[in-house]
């Protein structure tokens, strides 16, 4: 792996593309700890460590996929969630709004439309929980006070929610500037960044817990260690399904006769599964946010945040998206088409809806243990914290470890393929 990264820095164009991500994500953590005009540095810190289990739960929820800006009240508090939350919407609608649909398959005349609806849709998203954190912040539980600002509190409240809209924007500016100029998906490194942020923290909590915090945090840690093998095993496990092509001329030459394979990975659908599971799940703490004199969504998002229906809805919802972003990523009618035209197909089964149908239960049946191996990695962790309160279990938990592995994987997949253009010996045997 060494050797691997020192190729990478010896061939310019990657090297600019690495270092230009990683600049992005200081930016990104230099950003999470900047307040907002009128709140302290250390912003709620205190008080959520204080704050009631209930709400204590739910704006832990919250601050974990913030990186901990939320707890600062800094200008990225609302964190890159907003523009998860709307490529989920407009991902979803592609599936039932025909319109949409056929936008996504014009090529990237579509793709920029697309992406400039999911934009506005984050904006509107930023607006609504921009609104909700400021009413919270205000009410009497946390009590944030601009008076002695010597502003209006209105203007006060405006210029809040302008800079809470404002960093929702530079971080999905900055997201799609890794995707476009750096290496890998700026979406899924900048929650790694957030979530490695967590870790060091964590692990002190964890540590400080009880008098056997040390041995305790050690069994953990080793744990996590015996569990990332698996989740590597199951990430680059795939069913080869054969293909030949059958011979034919073109002009004098012969062409085709050849044997191959069609890899469909167990877990196609990577990390996505759990990133959007957990938006769901984010949505309840921010009704919870924006209603805080609610009694009836205060306890439903008290439930969803954490226990079994947390458990079961997690589980259902990671199998769920796991099918779902599949079938949107691998068109089995699409692969038979174009095996048909290309003069391939697998043997024993007949070119064209016979193929289609064959690979879609293919698909079918290696999607499903995948999906339960990734809900049950992302929920038994969960439920070990709801029983020991191990602040480490909570943000190193298998949802954080498939992210991490997953986005990992991810980005060393790009790097790789940068260095075999380049005849440069790469991470993978």
């Amino acid at each position: 792996m060494l050797t691997a990264i020192l190729n990478a820095f010896r061939v310019p164009e990657l090297r600019k593309k690495i270092l230009f991500t990683l600049g992005i994500i200081v930016l990104y953590r230099i950003g999470s700890y900047i307040p907002l005009p009128g709140i302290p540095f250390e912003g709620l810190v205190s008080t959520f460590e204080n704050a009631d289990n209930g709400m204590a739960n739910t704006m832990a929820l919250l601050n974990l996929f913030s990186g901990g800006a939320l707890s600062y009240v800094s200008l990225f508090s609302l964190g890159i969630m907003p523009y998860i939350t709307a490529s989920i919407i407009i991902q979803m609608m592609q599936a039932v709004i025909p319109s949409l649909r056929s936008l996504a398959k014009e090529g990237e005349m579509g793709q920029r439309r697309i992406t400039q609806y999911t934009r506005y849709l984050t904006i509107g998203l930023s607006l609504i929980n921009a609104i909700g954190y400021l009413l919270l912040f205000k009410s009497p539980q946390y009590g944030i006070s601009f008076e002695g600002m010597g502003v209006p509190g209105g203007v006060m409240d405006l210029i809040i929610i302008f800079g809470f809209v404002v960093g929702a924007m530079l971080i999905m500016w900055m997201g799609e500037l890794i995707t476009q100029r750096g290496v890998g998906n700026g979406m899924s490194l900048i929650i790694f960044a957030n979530i490695m942020a967590r870790l060091p923290g964590a692990i002190f909590s964890s540590i400080e817990l009880s008098s056997a915090g040390v041995l305790f945090t050690v069994l953990i840690i080793l744990i996590i260690l015996v569990v990332i093998p698996p989740i590597i095993f199951i990430e680059r496990g795939q069913r080869r399904i054969p293909v030949t092509y059958a011979k034919r001329m073109s002009g004098r030459r012969m062409m085709g006769g050849q044997s191959t394979y069609l890899p469909i990975k167990v877990n196609t659908a990577g990390v996505i599964p759990i990133i959007f599971a957990s938006s769901i799940l984010y949505i309840p703490a921010q009704l919870a946010v924006f209603f805080p004199n609610v009694s009836w969504i205060q306890v439903f998002s008290n439930a969803v945040s954490a226990g079994w229906l947390n458990w079961v809805l997690s589980a259902v919802l990671i199998v769920f998206f796991a099918y779902f972003y599949t079938a949107m990523v691998f068109n089995p009618d699409d692969t038979a088409d174009n095996l048909k035209k290309q003069g391939g197909f697998i043997p024993g089964v007949r070119p064209g809806a016979s193929t289609s149908r064959y690979i879609k239960n293919v698909l079918n049946r290696i999607t499903l243990p995948g999906a339960i191996f990734i809900a049950l990695i992302a929920v038994v962790p969960s439920i070990l914290f709801y029983f020991t309160g191990n602040t480490l279990i909570q943000a190193f938990g298998g949802t954080s470890i498939l992210i991490m592995v997953g986005v990992a994987l991810d980005t060393m997949s790009k790097v790789e393929s940068q260095l075999r253009m380049h005849d440069y010996e790469g991470f993978f045997k």
